[in-house]
């Protein structure tokens, strides 16, 4: 399923808000988590974790409900609040207090607020192509673009449904997801779309990843309070991301004290994976200034 070193990657499991977690990791040094995003896993993060682990302890998790992870039934461990827990777990479980942390999509949400809740954990934060939680709940009530392009907020809080569209023929759904938003075809190839249609039809996989949205539905269109996080911040956003749109990055300045971010023009949402050399150029930089 991996076609990058393999042999390199250790695969282990720990227990964080008492939710058994899968990961891999690879290196050692200073904690570099990876959280990922829907309808992923750490596979990810693969040309990612190579990268970075000459100099880092990459640890590339799959989020609770994802692939190897444990999936808990009830929808409150899908919960912000939860999740949270989580992430703090696994970071002090591993024998850090603090980490670089690097999130996309739902793991960008994540990190986001986890920068918030915890700054004092996190001594860089990267987040790629997810706004702001500001920017993103603001959209999301006044943006009509953005609202027609999240439609699929509406759609998984359906029951059964959802599960079913994506289930049907084979997981073709998944795969599609990646290969019709993506600018770049070829960054996903067979083999990629199958290791994401596997860790999907893994059981109760499916609802536990929709549980994500189910559970913190209205707290995306939530207007609340936001304070100007101190943690340093890099974003990447590739431009042509079908479900976010480039102006929810806009004046994302205001909310980060130290913040910098890099643009990805005919790249799509799955960034990291479609732009690669470009993603872990950015990163290094950062990283070393």
């Amino acid at each position: 399923m991996v076609s990058e070193s393999e042999n390199s990657l250790k695969h282990d499991y720990i227990i964080s808000n008492g939710i058994r977690l899968h990961y891999v990791t690879q290196g050692e040094g200073t904690l570099m988590l990876f959280l990922h995003g829907f309808p992923e896993f750490w596979y990810s993060w693969r040309h990612q974790i190579a990268e970075f682990a000459p100099d880092y302890k990459v640890v590339a998790l799959d989020l609770p409900g994802y692939n190897d992870s444990e999936k808990p039934k009830e929808r409150k461990a899908y919960q912000i609040t939860e999740l949270l827990k989580d992430i703090e777990g696994v970071i002090r479980g591993l024998g850090y207090d603090r980490c670089i942390l690097v999130g996309h999509d739902w793991g960008g949400m994540l990190a986001w607020i986890f920068a918030y809740a915890h700054p004092e954990m996190v001594e860089k934060l990267i987040v790629m192509n997810l706004p702001h939680p500001a920017k993103f709940a603001e959209a999301l009530r006044t943006n009509s673009q953005q609202m027609l392009r999240s439609w699929y907020l509406l759609l998984f809080q359906l029951p059964l449904l959802p599960e079913f569209l994506c289930r049907v023929n084979n997981y073709r759904m998944i795969a599609a997801l990646f290969v019709k938003t993506a600018i770049d075809k070829t960054a996903f190839t067979p083999e990629d779309l199958e290791a994401y249609k596997k860790a999907a039809a893994k059981p109760g996989a499916l609802t536990a990843m929709l549980n994500y949205y189910r559970s913190n539905f209205l707290g995306l269109f939530k207007q609340q309070e936001w304070t100007v996080l101190q943690v340093p911040t890099l974003m990447i956003w590739g431009e042509k991301d079908t479900a976010l749109g480039k102006e929810l990055t806009y004046n994302t300045k205001a909310y980060v004290k130290d913040f910098q971010i890099n643009y990805i023009p005919n790249c799509s949402h799955w960034v990291q994976q479609e732009q690669p050399t470009l993603v872990n150029q950015y990163m290094g930089d950062f990283l070393a200034s």
